[in-house]
Order: C-alpha cells, then structure tokens, then sequence
C-alpha cells in the first residue's frame, strides 16, 4: 500500500468523514440499483455520509477495489473500517446490526 497515491487519497477520505460510501454516482442521485439501496439504508437511519463517485474518477474506481480487496462497488466505511458493499449492508440492516455498528462506533443513528 505504501506510496500509492489513489490509496492516499482513500485514507483521507475514510479518515474525514464518518461514514463514507464509495458509490456509482451521487446520493442524490445514484447511477446503479446497489448504490441506490445502499443510501436508502442510510437515509432510512438518517446517518450522515459522505458519497465519492466512482464513474467520474477511474482510478478511484480501481484503486477502491484494491484498497479494501473488495471486488464490487458500492462500499461502506464506517469510521475507517471497511463493512461491506450493498448485500452484506442490506442484511445488516435487516437484521438490526448495521444500527447496532453505528452506535457502537459512536456515530448518531436518528431512525
């Protein structure tokens, strides 16, 4: 990982913000099915994100993968620590979990 701009720039990005979704298009207006499902949840729990668009940056795009050896996008990060990408956070949602995970990291969850 060392000397790799694009996962300097992701370090950056997970570290500011809370909570971080590397996604396909914008949060207000998402270019996929999964990213759109993904910020539903968020919405639905009124947690505060930020949202990096990966169509619009392809290094991101690729190097997102790389970082978290994750294969698909979107990806959720909460307070630095990679969760998952849109099934794993749909069932952790479901389940109760995902909530439980924001509380736990001190992130307010108003739903």
């Amino acid at each position: 990982m060392a000397d790799n701009p694009v996962f300097d720039r992701i370090n950056d990005y997970i570290k500011t913000d809370d909570v971080v979704v590397f996604m396909k298009g914008t949060p207000t207006f998402p270019q996929c099915g999964f990213s759109a499902a993904v910020v539903q949840v968020l919405e639905h729990l009124q947690v505060p994100f930020k949202g990096y668009d990966v169509l619009q940056d392809e290094e991101l795009r690729q190097g997102i993968k790389e970082f978290s050896d994750w294969p698909t996008i979107p990806q959720l990060y909460i307070k630095g620590e990679f969760v998952g990408g849109c099934d794993i956070v749909r069932e952790m949602f479901s389940s109760g979990e995902l909530k439980q995970e924001f509380e736990n990291k001190g992130v307010s969850v108003s739903a």
